[in-house]
């Protein structure tokens, strides 16, 4: 007899704010990014107005993503404030924030806690050889600082997603040491949640000159990982850049279990839009898979939360098919 939870692929009904798109780092595959000075930050009024309608929508996470300013920069407080501010903002009304704003000090990520039921950063990867190439002028991916994030986190007792991205450069064995140095973190704290394969896929803004990740090559990736991870670390992958259903099946079939956070928009990839719903089940329900919504949080990290935090996921939980 199947077991039906095996055959649960989950995914966030999210909706994506942007602060900011400038960012002090110049990855040369980034399709998001502005020079500083470019991009208007988005206001407490904007937000709200943005957030308003999506409050009878069913969208339960809001993703805080912002472009970096640089930790010594006149501007990083305002910009750390205006981050805090958009995230007590989306807990005022009712949806869990998730944000995603690149390396941040012990302090500051000690303030987010309070109004974010989990954080991430992509550690994309350990090896330092991309610092010579893609990430040249990025010096916030120095992957030692990114590592330190995660260790951070842990400390914090904070629930965390990170990532890896594929086909940037790295090798092979880039790709295991990275996940090896994943599942050491998760070892010691037991704060990683999610782990994102994310294939490269080129974007109309980006300067790297390389073709997109094989995705006939993710599920053998995705396999290795399951391998490698901890069995309590779920593997996530994007289903808008694994466009082909019968990969986006393999994916699954190799262990991926979750479809990551789908929303109107994805602000990293906005070429790639993300698939309706409705497409993904009429992929998934005749393979046997069954496509349920979750919570930014996982259910085994809740008591990480602050009582206030508690409350608010207790009224996603309570009453609604949340995993």
């Amino acid at each position: 007899m199947t077991n039906l939870a095996s055959r649960l692929v989950t995914y966030s009904p999210a909706y994506t704010i942007v602060p900011t798109y400038e960012c002090f780092n110049r990855c040369t595959y980034c399709n998001f990014r502005t020079d500083p000075g470019r991009s208007p930050w988005l206001t407490i009024q904007e937000a709200e107005m943005i957030m308003k309608p999506l409050q009878a929508a069913g969208v339960c996470e809001i993703l805080i993503l912002s472009g970096e300013v640089h930790p010594q920069s006149s501007q990083r407080k305002a910009w750390f404030q205006r981050i805090y501010d958009l995230c007590e903002l989306a807990l005022s009304m009712g949806f869990l924030p998730h944000t995603n704003a690149g390396p941040l000090s012990y302090e500051e990520m000690s303030q987010l806690k309070s109004v974010n039921v989990s954080i991430g950063l992509m550690l994309e990867q350990v090896t330092p050889n991309l610092l010579e190439t893609v990430h040249k002028y990025a010096p916030s991916k120095v992957p030692e600082l990114r590592s330190q994030q995660l260790e951070c986190a842990g400390e914090l007792k904070i629930p965390f997603t990170t990532g890896l991205l594929l086909g940037i450069g790295e090798s092979e064995k880039d790709w295991w040491d990275s996940l090896e140095a994943i599942a050491h973190l998760h070892q010691r704290w037991g704060n990683i949640q999610e782990v994102i394969l994310q294939p490269h896929s080129p974007g109309s803004q980006q300067t790297f000159d390389a073709p997109a990740f094989d995705p006939q090559t993710l599920p053998q990736v995705i396999e290795r990982a399951r391998e490698i991870l901890p069995p309590d670390i779920n593997i996530q992958i994007p289903p808008n850049l694994v466009q082909e259903p019968s990969w986006l099946l393999a994916c699954l079939e190799a262990g991926a279990r979750d479809l990551g956070g789908i929303g109107p928009v994805d602000e990293v990839n906005p070429d790639y839009p993300h698939p309706h719903y409705q497409n993904l089940q009429e992929i998934l329900q005749p393979a046997g898979w069954e496509l349920v919504p979750r919570l930014p949080v996982y259910p085994q990290y809740d008591d990480w939360l602050s009582d206030k935090l508690q409350t608010a996921v207790k009224q996603w939980r309570i009453g609604k098919l949340f995993v």
